[in-house]
């Protein structure tokens, strides 16, 4: 597993468009201490089905804890690849630990939870359209999490689906971004070959584009590559089909 981005409570990320987000995150980590009675901390992680980042981001998995302590606390489970933030990933259920004391599966994770004073630990796992987001809260006392599933599943559970919502439209507004500023990039060196086609068939910058966008499909080539190579070429190559594409049928 990587490492994730951890983001304290209340700290936003450098990158303006991750500000909303982060801040999501954050605020579902303190309402979920507030609506679990006896929880001291949590921290919230958003991973894909493997429990990896969402994307190529090099920041690896998105993550928000409502304290420095618990940032270092998830962070081993990441390295380990072993607690109850992984045993939820792997299982798609809830682990509960009722006291750490006396849990055997994970040494790292148990020897830095007493280290810090939790005894106690409960993390559910939502799943949405490929994503998991994955909500841990933490006691001071042992034996204080038992009923955090019945009582305060379905609670969470409506916290957690807001946030894989917003993650929803955030992650799609960015693909929009990015294919509007491809179609910006590209845009010149369309117009260039449009300007080749025009000169070479005599016609329209209306009939020049339609024979390029024509051109591309039927050779399977995305229009900017296609542009590209007239321009790079100054034309030469593509003239019999050009004439064959105005050819009448």
């Amino acid at each position: 597993m990587t490492l994730p981005s951890l983001t304290p409570l209340g700290e936003a990320n450098e990158s303006g468009g991750e500000i909303s987000l982060s801040r999501g995150f954050t605020e579902l980590a303190e309402r979920a201490v507030a609506c679990v009675p006896g929880s001291c901390a949590a921290a919230v992680t958003l991973t894909d089905a493997a429990g990896g980042p969402l994307s190529e981001s090099p920041e690896g998995p998105a993550a928000a804890v409502t304290h420095p302590d618990v940032s270092e606390l998830v962070a081993v489970q990441w390295e380990s690849e072993e607690g109850p933030v992984p045993a939820a990933l792997e299982s798609g259920e809830p682990v509960l630990v009722s006291d750490v004391l006396h849990e055997t599966r994970w040494p790292h994770y148990r020897a830095m939870s007493l280290q810090r004073g939790l005894r106690a630990c409960a993390t559910l796992p939502y799943r949405h359209d490929g994503a998991v987001l994955t909500i841990s809260v933490y006691s001071f006392r042992p034996g204080t999490l038992a009923g955090v599933v019945q009582e305060h599943g379905a609670e969470l559970a409506g916290l957690a689906a807001g946030v894989l919502g917003r993650d929803r439209r955030y992650r799609d507004a960015l693909v929009e971004v990015e294919q509007l500023n491809s179609a910006l990039r590209s845009r010149p060196v369309v117009d260039q070959a449009c300007g080749i086609v025009m000169g070479r068939e005599n016609c329209s910058a209306k009939e020049a584009f339609g024979l390029l966008r024509t051109l591309s499909q039927r050779t399977n080539r995305k229009l900017a590559d296609l542009a590209e190579a007239i321009v790079r070429n100054r034309g030469r190559g593509v003239d019999e089909q050009l004439a064959r594409l105005r050819r009448p049928r």
